[in-house]
């Protein structure tokens, strides 16, 4: 098929022969071969010109997809055994972001020493073609788009405040118990002064308020640790705090409803060595526990 479309595509026997560094009568056997195969002849052949027949109009267009579809699969076998290299842009959520992702990249650019990372938090979800990013983390339901969605674990909040606001204003007992208490607001959640916990009545919901709101959940965070609140955010954002005694969870017999997680990117990009050995080691560091 090489052979005979480059006879096409150069006009003659010898510039084919030239370029696969070969005779113009290797070619010609080549030629023979192949429409013997066919039953047919592809070429009408003269000492002054040749043209293609009918056949051979139609065996050279799919040749051309063939031949191309060929080139493509070894690029990709290239790619797949080449050294991931070269700068990375990608986008998170805030929390996640700062503190999950941040955590584990240590352990990525030991592994991937040619990689840099150029990482943007924002907790809208950006088009990663119009802002031109390679790979997104991204928190809740995913929209139908043709992005490729890989699932990691569930991403869970929990619900707590500083031992010195609890002191002060007394510790929530049950779900209604939170209407009574300055709650930090989230100002990125489309319903602010609601909060749905799963607790042993099943899904609940408790109107809640709070002089405080933000945009960031470090400003909430800081919130909660000054004592103005209690706040409702992700494990990974609170986890030291709660660890060091800073933080104090409350209602710990009610659950926050676990969001789905995905690492998603553009389908024909993921045979980029960079952008595959971002998404592999995410998924292996942040994927479900089975």
């Amino acid at each position: 098929m090489a052979i005979f479309a480059r006879v096409v595509e150069k006009g003659s026997l010898a510039a084919a022969a030239e370029e696969f560094c070969t005779s113009a009568t290797m070619v010609g056997k080549h030629l023979r071969a192949l429409e013997q195969h066919l039953g047919g002849r592809l070429l009408n052949r003269t000492t002054r010109r040749q043209s293609l027949t009918d056949l051979g109009r139609e065996y050279y267009d799919r040749c051309k997809q063939i031949l191309a579809d060929v080139e493509a699969a070894d690029g990709i076998a290239d790619a797949m055994q080449a050294v991931p290299r070269g700068v990375l842009r990608v986008t998170a959520p805030s929390s996640f972001g700062s503190h999950g992702l941040m955590a584990a990249l240590p352990d990525y650019f030991a592994r991937y020493p040619e990689v840099g990372i150029d990482l943007s938090l924002d907790d809208r979800v950006v088009d990663l073609v119009e802002d031109r990013f390679e790979v997104a983390i991204r928190i809740g339901a995913l929209p139908d788009s043709n992005l490729v969605a890989r699932p990691l674990a569930d991403y869970r909040s929990v619900v707590c405040a500083s031992p010195a606001y609890l002191a002060r204003h007394g510790v929530p007992r049950n779900l209604a118990d939170l209407s009574a208490h300055d709650c930090l607001g989230f100002s990125h959640w489309k319903i602010r002064d609601e909060w749905h916990l799963d607790g042993p009545q099943g899904r609940e919901t408790v109107r809640v308020h709070g002089r405080f709101q933000a945009n960031s959940g470090q400003a909430l965070r800081m919130a909660a640790l000054l004592g103005l609140g209690i706040v409702m955010q992700p494990e990974v954002l609170l986890a030291e705090d709660l660890a060091a005694g800073r933080l104090v969870q409350v209602l710990p017999g009610y659950a926050t409803y676990a969001r789905p997680m995905h690492v998603v990117y553009p389908a024909d990009r993921y045979s980029r060595p960079k952008l595959r050995s971002f998404v592999d080691f995410v998924v292996e560091r942040f994927g479900r526990v089975t």
